[in-house]
């Protein structure tokens, strides 16, 4: 019987002694899985807290939680809203991660715990001007609803809305003809565009290529590239996303493009030492950390630090009226081009109209004449990418060039694509931009190119 007794006790003191091995483990070096979730939770909250004024449970819930990897659904979250920190981790305690709120560019998710070197980055200008609430888009934000009641029972059809919707603008020859908003949601609150965002960001390079600033033949971009095969990357193949670079965009693990934006301080510069794998030019790869680097390309190529945080909203977002647009940077100051754009459908619909338009707005050409058009040229190493940051294929359509026509939409059809379910569908020969955000993970397999299609019967 004391042999019995000793064993259990013998069992039990392991038992605990492995329970606080596991303690200090997970404490002091947590594996990387779990940092990226509590980063990507500290980052996702606090954007939403301060940018879109959200509640922070919600969020958490229903942003972080339910629909990602099932290690969210242990992060916990604490906002502090006069020091605009949020942190995170797992059970409260493990892989605790932080983000910060600064200034006119957004939250930054701070991945060496520096909050004081990331509030150095802050856009410390005046205030955006307010839209004119009372005169009609795009100068203000009043709006004529449709009539057309073939219209309405499209936008109000929940199949093709998909699940998840939040907003859904539709834009016929330069006017709101109808909008519909999740729960929740409105015209007022600024949802963020994920990778259509590198398009926004393509169209700030544009505005710097307008500028004699750079070149789309500039090569030795960087200067560790100027001692190797890279030096051969030139500024097209990079906004066709064929620099022959590695990149491992998968966001199911802990992969390049989910270590860059929750465990790198300087994703630019992470992007930057990637080798080469492919040869330049010739083999396309979907990459943001492609359009991380352009970002601090733009900002390089403007020089003075401050004129650069001030770029997009000056030459891009003040001149289209996008007034709730707020760029995001990492905690180096680079503007993260991939990913971070939070604006009112409205002004993802502004944006939209404005490549419509060919990159004028007010009769002020913006964006080089033929810029745009460039833009949505087939990539050399690609049949569904355009050559500066658009889709020519909608979403599930990559693998199959021509679907997008099948389907029934005009060949002029492109695409901003961006993470679970952002759309902006533009097709200049309708004048029609369909702007359609949510929350709709890739796994429920929901499609805009059936609203869009029919939206372009009603309106012909």
């Amino acid at each position: 019987m004391r042999a019995v007794v000793k064993f259990i006790k013998w069992l039990v003191g392991l038992v605990i002694l492995a329970v606080v091995a596991l303690f200090a483990w997970l404490y002091f070096a947590p594996p990387e899985l779990i940092r990226v979730g509590s980063g990507y939770s500290a980052k996702i909250v606090c954007s939403n807290v301060f940018i879109a004024g959200r509640d922070a449970k919600e969020v958490l819930a229903v942003d972080v939680q339910a629909p990602g990897h099932p290690l969210l659904k242990l992060m916990k979250v604490s906002v502090d809203k006069e020091r605009g920190l949020v942190s995170a981790g797992l059970l409260w305690v493990f892989g605790k991660s932080v983000a910060v709120e600064r200034d006119g560019v957004g939250c930054a998710s701070v991945a060496d715990g520096d909050t004081g070197k990331a509030r150095q980055t802050s856009l410390r200008a005046a205030p955006p001007a307010a839209a004119q609430p009372d005169a009609l888009w795009p100068d203000g934000e009043r709006v004529d609803a449709s009539q057309n009641p073939e219209v309405a029972k499209i936008v109000d059809d929940a199949a093709m809305a998909g699940t998840g919707m939040r907003a859904i603008v539709v834009v016929k020859n330069g006017r709101v003809v109808a909008e519909r908003y999740g729960e929740g949601f409105s015209a007022k609150t600024p949802l963020l565009g994920w990778s259509m965002t590198k398009t926004v960001n393509a169209a700030i390079v544009g505005t710097l290529v307008k500028d004699g600033k750079l070149a789309l033949d500039n090569k030795g971009l960087f200067k560790p590239w100027k001692a190797d095969g890279r030096a051969a990357i030139s500024l097209a193949d990079m906004m066709a996303m064929s620099s022959g670079l590695a990149f491992n965009e998968d966001y199911g693990d802990v992969a390049d493009v989910t270590r860059m934006l929750y465990l790198e301080p300087d994703m630019a510069g992470f992007a930057e030492a990637q080798p080469l794998t492919g040869e330049v030019g010739k083999v396309f790869s979907y990459s943001s950390g492609t359009a991380v680097m352009l970002s601090r390309l733009w900002q390089d190529a403007i020089g003075d630090k401050a004129k650069a945080l001030a770029w997009p909203r000056t030459a891009l977002f003040e001149p289209l009226g996008m007034h709730s647009a707020v760029l995001e940077t990492d905690e180096q100051g680079t503007f993260v081009g991939s990913s971070y754009l939070y604006a009112t459908a409205h002004d993802w619909a502004r944006f939209g109209q404005f490549l419509l338009q060919g990159g004028a707005w007010n009769g002020n050409q913006i964006l080089p004449a033929g810029f745009v058009d460039w833009m949505r040229e087939a990539a050399p190493a690609s049949k569904v990418y355009g050559k500066g940051q658009v889709w020519i294929e909608g979403p599930g359509d990559e693998e199959n060039a021509g679907a997008g026509v099948a389907a029934g939409l005009p060949k002029d059809t492109y695409w901003m694509e961006g993470h679970d379910g952002q759309t902006a569908a533009i097709i200049p020969s309708e004048q029609l931009v369909v702007v359609r955000l949510g929350l709709t993970p890739a796994k429920l397999g929901y499609r805009p190119q059936a609203m869009v299609s029919a939206l372009v019967k009603a309106l012909h």
